[in-house]
């Protein structure tokens, strides 16, 4: 049930109307354009209806409007009455004109109603729009003009002028519009065919209609009319080319397209349906290309060949389907592709020349190519690395000529590629393989593998030994290379050649032919020939040094003291030397060089042991202890020399010391001569023998002496100008030992032993070491020389030490 409070503003509603029914005021009108902006002043209602500005308020004055909206309000400080909202005519009343808004002005304190009138101007603010944006006409081609037909009208929500006023057609070339009223004043379309339409022509009009209202400016609303031209057959087909023009390339595949022809028919419906087929074509055409009926396409059906058909003809027809047709010609032109190598054929071939020929012309060829323009040419060459080239001849025609003259020993065989390439794209070559071989002639003379060989052999040597080979090769082939070797006479006629060594002519063996010494001949040397077997013969020459190696065959020699005399050398020993004074010195050589010729002393027997000793490698024999009384006075000694060989030679010598208490004493003889000469003479007359024996050897040995080094010195004066030392080669003359390596001085020495023309029985002995030649080898060395003289006789005691005693030596140290 509704409460008091919810029951008393209804009635106090119905009570206002009923007050309000009966005391409204008298009724005023007002006008307002549509879409007038919010806040406009419409009119001045206090001053309307009487009233001062102040009273609105205390009498509490407000609007009314029928249909409840408030569109406008009062302005109680100004009396005014000002837009609420924008109108809009079209919504508030739609078509219906005038568009009239009945409101109240209601005064509450006293009650008291005024009723006014708003007119609502319409503006144009709408354009006309068609119901369709888009209208279809379909018409005959054959319609005969000034033909109506109707079409939809436009609506405009404006009224008045602002409505639509009338209608206008774009373009106008076959149509006009006419403008008509139909019932309530709206006015319609009519379009009027002006002229015949030719559907060929143009099977489709498309204009576009306009709708133009009254308002200014004026509005106007558009719809696109489409008049569709209904076709009637009176078309033939037509190509839309008299001839089409076709380039294909010949390596196209099976099916490939080749064209599409086209006929159009102006015609619509089966009056325009086009049917294509060949107007006339032989068996080549039909079985190459395929028509298509009804879309006019041409296929490949058979491989094109440039080379063999280059182009072709066709004729095509169209029909429709009431019997019209046209022609047109399709001529299709064969493009050639680079599909064909190059071919070369040989006229002429040399395969066979000789090394020394001039230019020469070994083949002739030709090439050709069966492509076309730029697949046709074509460039010819070889490698470079040939001594040949292409010379061009007659057209297409080729030569290939030598260079010069070729080498056989550099290359015997060519194999030459004669390369053809055309100029196509992609390029195709033909390559053909021509091998030339070089004769060889007998240009090159036998070579030595070496320019000088040397020979090694041991002496002693078993003759016929293999020892060493030459060898030679020539570069040339066959009997031009076949060497044979030979000896050359040699450059001294005085070395028999012929009896030391011999030549295998096949393979350049050298053997020697008898046994070597080392000791009569160190070395020689000869040349050898190699000589081929072409025409004419060519040969060289190689140096050949044998060198004759040492082998242990000479035993020690003894120089001093000599062992083949009649009486011994006995050495004297003053009973006062003190231990390690030198006695004597054992001197010795050997023929062999080398470790063979280095000797070593060693003593294996004395009469007293223990009394002396030798030293291993110069043959010193020293005092080894004090003497004394009890020794005896005569002492044997005896002293191996034995050189380094495999295995080692040696030699023994005896040497006699007799022990003396001054050098005054005469030279006592050895004990086997002492009982002959106590029975001979007399002690006295054996002193004075001595004495003058000694007198005269003395003066005769230093005549000698002095003889033999003035010539020495007269001799040596040109080598000495020469800047060098004479030194002997090869195998010493009798009178010359060499004791090079020696253990008796150094191993770097070489002696000379002057001897006197009876070597048995010869009592003074000279050495003198041969200095090698090495000033010209550019070390600096220094030379020092000491002078040594080593004298013995039968007869002759020895009252000298060995500081006394002078020998000349040539020494070279630190070497």
């Amino acid at each position: 049930m509704e409460t008091e409070r919810e029951r008393f503003p209804k009635l106090r509603q119905v009570l206002l109307f009923v007050l309000l029914a009966q005391t409204c005021a008298e009724q005023e009108d007002y006008s307002i354009a549509e879409e007038t902006d919010r806040g406009s002043i419409v009119a001045n209602l206090a001053k309307d209806i009487g009233l001062g500005v102040g009273e609105l308020p205390w009498r509490r004055a407000r609007v009314v409007f029928n249909n409840h909206k408030r569109h406008f309000q009062l302005n109680l400080q100004t009396g005014d009455l000002q837009v609420n909202e924008k109108l809009d005519r079209e919504e508030l009343c739609g078509h219906i004109e005038p568009c009239v808004l009945q409101f109240q002005v209601l005064l509450e304190e006293p009650l008291e109603v005024y009723r006014f009138k708003l007119l609502v101007n319409d503006i144009n603010d709408n354009s006309p729009v068609f119901p369709e944006t888009e209208m279809i006409l379909k018409i005959l081609e054959n319609t005969l003009p000034g033909t109506v037909f109707p079409l939809k009208n436009a609506q405009d929500l404006d009224v008045g002028i602002n409505n639509i006023q009338n209608y206008t057609v774009y373009p106008s070339s076959h149509f006009h519009v006419l403008t008509r009223i139909g019932g309530e004043g709206r006015k319609y379309p009519e379009l009027v065919l002006l002229k015949a339409l030719d559907r060929e022509e143009q099977p489709e009009l498309r204009l576009t209609l306009t709708a133009v209202d009254g308002g200014a400016p004026p509005k106007t609303g558009t719809a696109l009319v489409l008049v569709d031209v209904l076709d009637i057959n009176d078309n033939a087909p037509e190509f839309v080319q008299p001839v089409y023009h076709v380039q294909i390339l010949e390596n196209s595949t099976l099916g490939s397209l080749i064209v599409t022809v086209s006929a159009r028919d102006l015609d619509t419906g089966i009056n325009g349906e086009v049917f294509y087929s060949f107007f006339y074509a032989d068996e080549e055409i039909t079985k190459t290309f395929a028509l298509n009926e009804l879309t006019g396409e041409i296929k490949i059906i058979k491989k094109l060949d440039f080379e063999k058909i280059m182009s072709y003809e066709v004729d095509i027809k169209a029909s429709d389907g009431a019997g019209l047709s046209g022609k047109c010609m399709v001529k299709i032109q064969v493009v050639d592709i680079n599909d064909n190598s190059p071919e070369l054929t040989v006229a002429s071939l040399i395969s066979l020349i000789p090394e020394n020929s001039p230019k020469t012309t070994i083949a002739l060829f030709s090439v050709q190519d069966r492509d076309s323009g730029e697949n046709g040419r074509m460039i010819c060459y070889i490698q470079e690395d040939v001594p040949f080239t292409l010379k061009p001849s007659i057209e297409n025609f080729y030569k290939l000529v030598t260079e010069g003259v070729l080498d056989r020993e550099t290359k015997a065989e060519y194999n030459i590629t004669i390369t053809v390439t055309d100029m196509g794209t992609p390029r195709l070559k033909t390559e053909h393989n021509i091998t030339v071989l070089v004769s060889d002639v007998n240009d090159n003379a036998p070579a030595f593998t070496q320019a000088s060989y040397t020979l090694r052999v041991r002496e002693n040597n078993s003759p016929a030994l293999h020892i060493g080979t030459v060898s030679a090769t020539d570069t040339d082939a066959g009997a031009n290379a076949q060497v044979t070797y030979s000896l050359l006479p040699p450059a001294d006629p005085h070395v028999p050649l012929a009896s030391l060594v011999s030549i295998n002519a096949d393979n350049g063996h050298l053997f020697a032919l008898r046994s070597l010494d080392y000791e009569a001949l160190r070395a020689f040397e000869f040349r050898v020939g190699a000589a081929d077997r072409g025409s004419p013969p060519l040969s060289s020459q190689a140096l050949v040094r044998v060198l004759v190696e040492d082998d242990n065959d000479n035993a020690p020699f003894v120089l001093y003291p000599l062992q083949n005399t009649s009486a011994p050398c006995t050495e004297l020993l003053p009973r006062a030397a003190e231990p390690g004074y030198l006695v004597t010195k054992v001197v010795a050589v050997d023929g062999d060089a080398g470790q063979n010729a280095w000797l070593s002393y060693q003593l294996l027997k004395a009469t007293e042991p223990g009394l002396f000793g030798v030293w291993a490698h110069n043959g010193e024999v020293r005092t080894a202890r004090p003497l004394s009384e009890r020794d005896a006075a005569r002492h044997r000694l005896l002293v191996l020399v034995k050189d380094n060989g495999q295995p080692p030679l040696s030699a023994s010598v005896t040497l006699h010391v007799l022990l003396v208490d001054g050098f005054s004493q005469p030279h006592l003889p050895p004990p086997e001569a002492e009982a002959e000469a106590a029975a001979a003479a007399p002690a006295d007359a054996l002193t004075v023998y001595l004495v003058v024996a000694l007198a005269s050897v003395s003066s005769l040995f230093l005549f000698s002496v002095l003889v033999f080094v003035a010539v020495r010195l007269c001799g040596r004066g040109g080598a000495a100008r020469a800047g060098r030392c004479s030194v002997p080669e090869g195998p010493f003359p009798g009178h010359l030992v060499d004791v090079s390596g020696t253990g008796t001085l150094s191993h770097s020495y070489q002696y000379e032993v002057c001897l006197t023309g009876d070597s048995g029985s010869n009592e003074f002995k000279f050495l003198k070491p041969v200095l090698p030649n090495i000033l010209g080898q550019d070390v600096g060395r220094k030379l020092e020389t000491t002078s040594v003289l080593i004298a013995c006789s039968n007869s002759v005691p020895n009252y000298y030490s060995e500081e006394d005693i002078s020998l000349p030596i040539v020494g070279h140290y630190g070497l």
